[in-house]
């Protein structure tokens, strides 16, 4: 059945928006050459401006990130025809969507940057035939010469590949570069060049830090209990089952087609502004989707601090929603509001329905972080 599924989603198309041009800058394509009906125009069209946050964001700093996996696989069946993800941050997403099995998967961050991000994965995904050769592009490594037949082994096998692979030298990175950005164009986003450099220096950190990368902060260096990116691939759910995208090459044949169908949208989005998830909600419900997960991280957390977690659950019931659709929120160490957390994690994965947060708010609860996560 989920092979099937993956053939499915081969040849959809999006529908989207009119294009906006950027706040400032001289976008290298228009609006008028991007047109209505594409993935850039979907883009445009759910964006609103920019904010800022002081993490590069480029992996997640969640160990436990996998823990929620059997919970979004209960949900596929019903996600399968109209049901949607929506996420923020980087490319853990594509493992909740690898086991949610979605319809459409929506990406949404304040900061611009996660969206240049995605299209730099969208690149990969397009120029990688297999996993093996997705994480070698992504950090620079000659892609292994495979055997006959298709591609399979573990998670741990396919790590072991990339690590005997030789880096590619000054030549072959640059043409490989110059490939990504030639795909990077052709998916019609418009860039100005400071978004092209961007991209290009978030690449150069894969390739320098290869596996060994680590989620970092502005101005501090990386937590003691901070995943590295080769953590994060290997990493299980509560079963001990790996259950990262590159786990199972079905896995990762399903989001590599699911970004040739142009169904993993980023967007930039405050997720408790007054814009982008309003433009969510209407082009939802104008073309019969519904919302099945909702991955949160910890920014819940932040809107409480910032006085801003009521806009957020207007924002969430404007969203339509199939039954048992969920939040998924991630929780660290923090004083008394604190989570249970597991041996060996720095952080607890948990969901949520969205009906019983939406109506627990309604009735009192849930007004303070704590009794989100406790």
């Amino acid at each position: 059945m989920r092979s099937a599924l993956v053939h499915r989603l081969v040849g959809l198309i999006v529908a989207g928006g009119l294009l906006i041009q950027p706040a400032s800058g001289a976008p290298r394509q228009s609006a008028v050459a991007a047109g209505p009906q594409t993935f850039a125009g979907l883009v445009a069209s759910l964006s609103e401006p920019g904010g800022y946050f002081d993490t590069d964001n480029l992996i997640s700093n969640e160990r436990s990130y996998l823990h929620v996996i059997p919970a979004l696989r209960q949900l596929a069946p019903q996600a399968a025809q109209t049901g949607v993800y929506v996420g923020v941050g980087p490319d853990q997403n594509f493992s909740y969507i690898a086991h949610l099995r979605p319809a459409l998967a929506i990406i949404v961050d304040i900061r611009r940057d996660n969206m240049l991000l995605h299209l730099l994965f969208k690149a990969l995904f397009a120029e990688s035939a297999t996993r093996v050769d997705y994480l070698a592009m992504l950090t620079g490594r000659a892609p292994p010469v495979r055997a006959e037949g298709k591609p399979s082994g573990t998670v741990d096998t396919i790590l072991k590949q990339i690590d005997g692979a030789g880096r590619l030298d000054t030549a072959g990175l640059s043409a490989l570069q110059s490939r990504l950005m030639t795909r990077i164009t052709g998916f019609g986003v418009p860039l100005m060049d400071r978004d092209r450099a961007t991209i290009l220096a978030f690449h150069r950190r894969f390739v320098a830090d290869g596996l060994m990368l680590r989620f970092n902060s502005a101005g501090r260096a990386p937590q003691y209990d901070y995943p590295t990116h080769r953590d994060l691939l290997v990493e299980v759910d509560r079963q001990g089952v790996h259950r990262s995208f590159v786990a199972t090459e079905e896995d990762f044949q399903f989001v590599k087609a699911m970004h040739a169908a142009d169904r993993i949208v980023p967007i930039v989005g405050d997720i408790a502004g007054s814009e982008a998830l309003k433009a969510v909600a209407k082009y939802l419900g104008d073309n019969g989707r519904q919302v099945t997960a909702f991955y949160t991280s910890n920014i819940e957390q932040y809107l409480f601090r910032n006085g801003a977690f009521a806009s957020f659950i207007t924002n969430l019931g404007r969203l339509p929603r199939q039954p048992r659709s969920l939040i998924i929120r991630s929780a660290f160490p923090s004083g008394s509001a604190s989570a249970p957390i597991l041996a060996g994690y720095n952080s607890a994965s948990l969901t949520q329905p969205i009906q019983t947060l939406l109506d627990g708010y309604a009735k009192g609860q849930f007004h303070q972080y704590w009794e989100l996560i406790r």
